[in-house]
């Protein structure tokens, strides 16, 4: 049943959106697409987990939940009915991408990147290697990493990396575990965190201060951490006419202050250090009968990079730091799906203004949002605005009537008896709220702000005994 192209939009033929990923990047597409004026649209919204939000509930660490209060935006946005939420759909798997060609007239994804960059250095395939995202996973309670385990009972461990992912794995590793028992934590990474015998994590950072990805937040935490000192060398808080402080924005020159002033306090006398690291690079990691036993680092210095800015050269100045365990965030890449524009150099999803390229020419129809078209860059809000301009590209593409020709069925049923007929267990979202409402019970009944089923198995059977 094709529909006139012109009448597209209206009351009578409403425009038929897919997003594909129902974390920010996904909320915020369809909160502009909802918000647009003079559109009639519906969108649906789908996630390969029974469980929406993305990031905010897998990402966040669990002593961040202010952070996590952005969740009240997309309940709102859930509740208009113009939304449907598919959560347990896989696309590829569960539904292809040619389904939803058939079905909508703009697909969207917004899958994220849910791989990691290596390092590329000898040794990284050794017994205690992880990304750091899988120790975010494993402690955050998600399926995909819950599995994992962390052997935690070396005293020293290495975090590779100064952005925002290394920051939280670093505070949760070197923090008392009871500041953490009352959050969201998942249980037995609170078990695992208390029986830990971690003394030293060793944060390691490529450039200096002023490089540094990290916000002046972040880094003030670390200073007020109990039983925990942040130790700076001082020669690593110098900041060079190379790193063009003055030109830098006011946090950036917070967090310098910050750091220079901190490496003036020497060791300090508690129990647990976090070494903060600046100009070195782990060149090799260094094994005894197929583990860790130790980090061995370059040191680098800062030249200028010719575009205003600092990079860093490796001065073939070695050390080598004890570690049992490394954790490396450096840099995260999106993982193809079938049928889908990747761009395997990149670790994205090709485009040009949000809209999906393959060889440089646009796929009409086909979207790209958050993380999956900029890579893992800015905070959970800079999501809002990135999906914006996408969606301004598909309103434009709208009006200049550039759809796709192939769709044929954009009744509101067709998805959902196509998934039924493949017996998916499609998860609604009045379906997550119960979900939601069984791990706030849970966790109220242990003093925690919620006990989060961690197996998604666990979480259909929930559904089941609740219907």
């Amino acid at each position: 049943m094709e529909n006139n192209m012109s009448s597209v939009g209206t009351p009578e033929r409403p425009l038929c959106v897919a997003i594909i990923g129902a974390g920010p990047s996904g909320f915020y597409a369809a909160e502009a697409l909802l918000k647009a004026p003079g559109l009639t649209v519906r969108v649906d919204l789908y996630d390969r987990l029974p469980t929406p939000f993305g990031l905010v509930r897998g990402g966040v660490a669990p002593d961040h939940q202010k952070i996590k209060s952005v969740t009240a935006v997309y309940e709102k946005l859930a509740s208009d009915p113009r939304l449907r939420f598919f959560g347990g759909v896989r696309l590829g798997q569960d539904i292809k991408i040619e389904d939803l060609r058939a079905r909508y007239d703009q697909v969207v994804y917004a899958v994220g990147c849910e791989s990691d960059r290596k390092m590329g250095i000898p040794g990284e395939d050794l017994n205690g290697s992880f990304s750091a995202t899988e120790f975010v996973g494993w402690y955050n309670g998600h399926p995909d990493h819950r599995h994992r385990t962390f052997d935690l009972s070396c005293e020293n461990v290495a975090v590779v990396g100064i952005g925002n992912v290394a920051m939280d794995v670093t505070r949760l590793l070197a923090c008392d575990p009871e500041r953490l028992a009352k959050t969201d934590i998942a249980d037995y990474a609170l078990e695992a965190l208390r029986k830990s015998k971690v003394k030293t994590v060793w944060l390691l950072g490529r450039r200096g201060p002023a490089e540094a990805a990290y916000s002046p937040v972040e880094i003030e935490e670390f200073g007020k951490l109990e039983g925990c000192d942040l130790v700076i060398k001082p020669e690593e808080a110098v900041v060079t006419e190379v790193s063009h402080l003055e030109k830098a924005d006011a946090n950036d020159k917070k967090k310098v202050a910050y750091v220079q002033e901190h490496a003036k306090k020497g060791e300090g006398t508690q129990g647990r250090k976090i070494r903060l690291r600046y100009c070195v690079s782990p060149v090799e990691i260094v094994g005894e009968g197929g583990k860790i036993k130790a980090v061995k680092l370059e040191k680098n210095k800062l030249v200028d990079d010719g575009k205003g800015g600092a990079k860093c050269v490796g001065i073939k100045e070695y050390e080598t730091i004890p570690a049992g365990l490394i954790l490396r965030s450096v840099g995260y890449r999106g993982i193809p799906i079938p049928g889908v524009a990747f761009d395997e150099k990149s670790g994205h999803i090709p485009h040009v203004d949000g809209r999906v390229t393959v060889d440089g020419a646009h796929l009409p129809g086909e979207y790209v949002v958050g993380w999956a078209k900029r890579g893992p860059s800015g905070l959970i809000g800079t999501n809002r605005a990135d999906s914006v301009l996408t969606v301004q590209s598909m309103l434009a593409d709208l009006k200049a009537g550039k759809l796709p020709s192939g769709v044929v069925d954009t009744a509101p049923e067709s998805a959902p008896k196509l998934l039924n007929e493949r017996g998916v267990a499609v998860v609604s979202y009045a379906q997550w709220k119960k979900i939601d409402e069984l791990e706030r019970s849970r966790g109220a009944a242990q003093g925690k702000i919620r006990e989060k089923f961690t197996k998604i198995e666990d979480m259909v059977a929930a559904l089941s005994v609740a219907a």
